[in-house]
């Protein structure tokens, strides 16, 4: 997936040694993912797939939702969201996101009713952060590197952003084959971060139009910022009580 994941196990029902069982068995998961549906690695399915060896509908019952649920995200998206990013199959765009979750879904099997999964920023929480009060998460902006845009918070919580501030103009749009440029980032929050993730990129190739495209997406709440340094937001995006949208500039 070209990003570091981060697991943080906070739940004080949870015996140590429970955790870090749970810890070894989300680590094996993320690193299987990586064996299966990498487009880097020359073994994996996907290399496979995109070198005409091995067909999807010869794949396994896993890989088979995946690819399918993947391709559903064509349709949703409205054309905005590709299982072809520069021309070559890679599905990471809704792989990244099913991962994670499904590794918060490995520790939440194994007792743990407070935990975050990290995948290079974009987040799956469960439960409390320990201690009973909600996650609290930062929003990079994507305007002045190293500063909060701002700060979310919520109980099993899902958030991910797509945008220029790691990666700059990376995203195209597959309607076009040109780099999406309107906006800065799209930060989007909802339960499932499979969902979430896959609807931050959506709407950042969305570009003007993200603000209606994401109005017809029920359970999910967004943060957008062009690059201009415009900013909106949707009417539950949940800021955390004690934080709130700094002005532009």
């Amino acid at each position: 997936m070209g990003t570091v994941v981060g697991l943080d196990v906070r739940d004080p029902q949870l015996p140590a040694v429970s955790a870090r069982a749970a810890v070894a068995a989300a680590v094996a998961w993320l690193h299987r993912v990586d064996e299966r549906y990498s487009p880097y690695r020359a073994d994996s399915l996907v290399s496979r797939i995109a070198a005409g060896t091995l067909a999807v509908e010869d794949t396994d019952d896993e890989a088979r939702e995946v690819f399918a649920a993947a391709a559903a995200w064509v349709q949703r998206s409205e054309g905005t969201f590709t299982l072809y990013p520069a021309g070559g199959l890679d599905p990471s765009g809704y792989v990244k996101g099913w991962a994670v979750e499904r590794a918060s879904d490995i520790l939440a099997a194994a007792g743990s009713r407070a935990h975050l999964v990290n995948g290079g920023g974009d987040i799956q929480t469960v439960g409390h952060s320990g201690d009973g009060t909600p996650w609290r998460l930062g929003v990079a902006d994507p305007h002045h590197r190293g500063s909060l845009l701002a700060v979310v918070e919520g109980f099993g919580i899902a958030i991910a952003t797509s945008g220029t501030t790691e990666r700059g103009l990376h995203l195209v749009d597959p309607r076009t084959g040109e780099p999406a440029t309107a906006l800065a980032s799209v930060t989007v929050t909802g339960a499932h971060l499979a969902e979430v993730d896959a609807a931050a990129t959506a709407a950042f190739v969305h570009g003007d139009a993200a603000r209606r495209w994401l109005a017809t997406q029920p359970g999910l709440e967004a943060l957008v910022v062009t690059r201009s340094g415009a900013r909106w937001t949707s009417a539950d995006f949940p800021f955390a009580r004690t934080a709130s949208l700094p002005e532009p500039g």
